[in-house]
């Protein structure tokens, strides 16, 4: 990577002292030695690249965290944010409404079938779970039902950063520091496949866990509230991919036992996996669905919660303290509304998950040399994620591959030991070569100097 312009270097400074960077140890970046991690000042993008000053180029393997779904600089969602620009920038929802939030929750509704009838909006995937973790216990509430409180999660589960995220998630790096703050839920076993015994198919795995999730009903079910999961991969967790029958099973038990469903599809909805949203796989319908990431083609921030009649009529009543008390001073803000609505046509009109299937084929063929690769074991994909596991020891393996990558054009940023591709769906025949080449190098870049 060529690092040589006045841009470059002032960008970098600057960030360096005043920008305090997600999920970071900052002092990987202000280190200079062949171990520190690169802070890349990045200048424009187009399609599934990312430029720098430089010169330098980057396909986005990651979709920019998972969200950027057709590219970046769309020109059709650019388009539609100009005119939306030039109309209404923003409006309180409390008391107010606008024309891109009506026909938004009217089309993820329908998207659902018109089981989920009413969507209330946030700014971020955290957000999204707090408020569907709020709605579920306190329409129990409203119920008649105050013992309600519980939750339980998935173990390895991961639904977002805030405390109340935090309750659902089961990840000790970002759990653990902030324990004084967090109401720890229960956990379940996870159905990920890749805890399969010999002689076991992924089937089999989700129908084990959805045994342990049974007991866990008939012990505590009076108690719980709901049941968050991630519906067919659980991202943070190293894209832990489970079978849809687990879906099906855990929608049955919720039943049983009356406790809402909560379906998480920040990260796997859009149709990331194949389907627009992934519970479709399993032919169920949750009680709650929590979208973000993708909603706006990776645009600007929003959060939707789409609930069932049920639990929206929990709700209305004359009596204030009954109705839903969340607030968020951009619900619904127009352009990020009119950015979904954008999205959403681009899906329409080009036939995306259509096209995904042909590009998810293609991805496939691409990493499938890896599987020989004596140090990758658990190569899977679903839709277009696809992942691989590294065996190897080196507590810093992922900075070695992340850096080798990025000197060969390719942003790849592994969960720990997991490298895992999870590219824009616009995506051409030679970048998904591409990211295949790529992969292979940099693993065996990193092992080597490991």
């Amino acid at each position: 990577m060529k690092r040589n312009s006045t841009q470059t270097q002032n960008w970098l400074a600057r960030s360096l002292v005043s920008v305090w960077h997600p999920c970071t140890q900052m002092r990987h970046h202000q280190d200079s030695g062949p171990l520190s991690l690169p802070l890349i000042p990045i200048a424009r993008g187009e399609g599934a690249w990312l430029y720098d000053f430089d010169g330098n180029r980057y396909l986005d393997g990651v979709s920019a965290w998972w969200t950027n779904l057709f590219g970046h600089a769309n020109p059709r969602i650019n388009a539609a944010l100009k005119a939306q620009l030039d109309t209404l920038e923003h409006a309180m929802l409390a008391g107010f409404t606008h024309q891109p939030v009506v026909e938004l929750s009217e089309r993820l509704s329908a998207r659902t079938g018109g089981a989920l009838g009413h969507v209330f909006y946030a700014s971020d995937g955290a957000s999204a779970t707090e408020i569907a973790l709020k709605m579920s216990m306190h329409a129990w509430k409203n119920q008649g039902k105050p013992r309600k409180t519980r939750f339980l999660c998935l173990e390895n589960s991961y639904h977002g950063e805030t405390a109340g995220a935090l309750s659902v998630t089961d990840m000790a790096l970002f759990r653990d520091a902030y324990a004084p703050l967090v109401r720890r839920s229960e956990t379940v076993m996870s159905p990920d496949a890749r805890q399969a015994l010999p002689g076991e198919q992924a089937v089999d795995v989700a129908r084990r866990a959805a045994a342990a999730l049974e007991r866990a009903l008939q012990e505590k079910s009076g108690d719980l509230a709901a049941l968050i999961v991630e519906p067919l991969v659980q991202g943070a967790a190293g894209m832990a991919m489970h079978d849809p029958e687990y879906l099906r099973l855990a929608r049955g038990l919720c039943d049983r036992y009356q406790i809402h469903l909560i379906c998480d599809e920040i990260a796997v909805g859009n149709g990331r996996t194949g389907t627009f949203f992934a519970y479709e796989q399993a032919d169920i319908q949750p009680d709650l669905l929590c979208l973000s990431k993708g909603i706006t083609g990776g645009y600007l921030p929003l959060s939707a919660v789409l609930v069932r009649d049920g639990i929206f009529d929990a709700f209305c009543d004359e009596d204030l303290t009954r109705g839903f008390l969340h607030s968020h001073s951009y619900t619904g803000n127009p352009l990020a509304c009119r950015a979904a609505l954008a999205t959403l046509d681009i899906f329409e009109e080009d036939d995306v998950l259509a096209t995904n299937r042909k590009r998810a084929q293609k991805l496939a063929a691409a990493l499938a040399p890896l599987s020989s690769h004596p140090r990758v074991r658990h190569l899977r994909q679903r839709g277009m994620i696809a992942a691989f596991d590294v065996e190897t020891a080196d507590p810093i393996f992922s900075r070695r591959f992340y850096r080798t990558a990025l000197e060969n054009e390719t942003l790849l940023r592994p969960i720990g030991n997991t490298v895992y591709f999870m590219p824009p769906y616009v995506v051409e025949d030679a970048e998904i070569a591409q990211l295949g080449a790529v992969a292979r190098k940099a693993l065996d870049v990193a092992i080597c100097t490991g």
